[in-house]
């Protein structure tokens, strides 16, 4: 059972830190671009998805039960 919470703690920590560089990659993209209006609306956009993403990632790995030492 605690590998199992162990297991599930390590991808919950996985999602948060891809969902973390998603969001500062896009951010990047954000201030390195001079693309115009268009690029700009469509990278805020991905930048909302991506801290939502973020947001529910960390709720996630909140809600998994911590492990008991043994």
């Amino acid at each position: 059972m605690v590998e199992i919470i162990r297991f599930e703690l390590a991808k919950a920590r996985q999602r948060v830190k891809r969902a973390e560089r998603s969001l500062d990659r896009a951010n990047e993209q954000l201030d390195d671009e001079c693309g115009g209006v268009a690029l700009s609306l469509a990278l805020c956009a991905r930048i909302r998805a991506q801290q939502a993403r973020v947001i529910d990632a960390r709720e996630r790995f909140l809600k998994i039960p911590p492990v008991p030492h043994h």
